[in-house]
């Protein structure tokens, strides 16, 4: 007689189902929980993540390939540099970390870095909790390279895996982002530093459930360090930067998604994401389930070109962005916005729809004026 499934293993057999039998699972990582905060009510997102589709293959059998993502030579770039700092033990990171965060502390001559391997993720989850443990009780200079963070999400869990997470002699633990873009007299690009602090918000909140499950919970830094090569050289430099308004904003959206299981239940019987089938019945699954299409996705979504298709063929004003349908009010199809400007439908005590038809009238007289010029 078979055991009872309990939850948690329902769960994820029905989010394998919903991935493919034989496709297997493909990893959430820091980026793409940093892009599943910043839209926390697209539900399609969230059940594709969540059963670990991968949405690059998906849009492709979709007839909308993705552009996004990094090229072959920014990814060769990237681990050639992260190599060059993590050289020596990571002497020259450790100094970063030691100049940028921590004067007050013993310069880092000698530091340990233990070994994270593992078999799985849940077992190199295990080892890098072991290590951080025994590196705060040490009270010396610990570099983890490459740890792996568990984070719930939504009620299922993201293996993360943070570039480096530094211990410090007083038992405070610091991520540390390598990045491949410059740092020119000091400063780097914004948008790339916004995206990095994004990334890094999320590591300290996976730090941060670890750290509570220990008898004294050591403190997760909120100011990391960011390394970049300096000017247009491949040398490293560093600066700090504070996530605390990121880690604040990722809490709050993470916490706001629908639990999975919840998406999975609504979903109809026999609903499979898997790229080979036919693309009628793909199609059909995909758009079972709403998705929220706003401008931004297509800088951080592979399913962003289906998506706004289908949004604009169904004249939704999201596809003018998130401001314009905060503005619009109950108004949600391009059609509904265009006839409350012509005073054919909606309430005249709307504000938006007010605000529509004043501007339509204001329109009109500028035209006119002009055809009499």
């Amino acid at each position: 007689m078979p055991l009872p499934r309990t939850p948690g293993t329902a769960l994820r057999q029905r989010l394998a189902e919903l991935r493919g039998p034989e496709v297997p699972a493909k990893a959430l990582d820091a980026r793409a929980l940093a892009a599943l905060a910043a839209n926390p009510g697209c539900r399609r997102r969230a059940i594709l993540d969540g059963a670990g589709v991968d949405k690059t293959a998906l849009a492709s059998a979709l007839g909308s390939p993705s552009a996004f993502g990094q090229s072959q030579f920014a990814l060769t770039r990237g681990n050639a540099f992260e190599a060059k700092v993590k050289a020596d033990g990571g002497a020259e990171l450790l100094r970063l970390v030691h100049e940028r965060l921590d004067r007050a502390a013993e310069p880092p001559t000698e530091a340990e870095v233990p070994d994270l391997t593992a078999i799985g993720p849940e077992g190199r989850t295990a080892r890098t909790a072991l290590a951080l443990r025994e590196a705060t009780e040490t009270g010396g200079w610990t570099l983890l390279d490459h740890p792996i963070l568990a984070l719930d999400v939504a009620g299922s869990p993201a293996f993360l895996e943070p570039d480096a997470v530094v211990v410090h002699p007083d038992g405070s633990w610091t991520v540390v982002e390598i990045k491949s873009f410059p740092m020119l007299d000091g400063s780097a690009d914004p948008s790339k530093v916004g995206a990095a602090a994004r990334q890094a918000a999320v590591y300290v909140l996976a730090l941060e459930e670890v750290a509570a499950r220990l008898e004294q919970a050591p403190k997760v830094r909120h100011r990391v360090l960011l390394v970049c090569p300096k000017d247009f050289s491949n040398l490293p430099t560093a600066s700090a930067v504070d996530i605390r308004k990121q880690r604040a904003v990722t809490a709050r959206q993470l916490a706001r998604l629908t639990r999975i299981q919840d998406i999975a239940d609504a979903l109809p019987d026999g609903t499979c994401f898997a790229p080979d089938l036919p693309a009628d019945e793909l199609t059909a699954a995909v758009e079972s389930v709403p998705a929220t299409y706003a401008p931004e996705c297509l800088s951080a979504c592979e399913l962003a070109f289906h998506c706004r298709d289908r949004s604009r063929a169904a004249g939704a004003v999201t596809s003018l962005g998130r401001s314009v349908r905060a503005e619009l009010g109950g108004l949600t199809t391009v059609e509904e916005v265009l006839a409350a400007s012509r005073g054919e439908a909606g309430d005249p005590d709307d504000p938006a729809v007010a605000a529509l038809r004043r501007a339509a009238e204001l329109r009109a007289e500028a035209l006119g004026v002009t055809a009499c010029r």
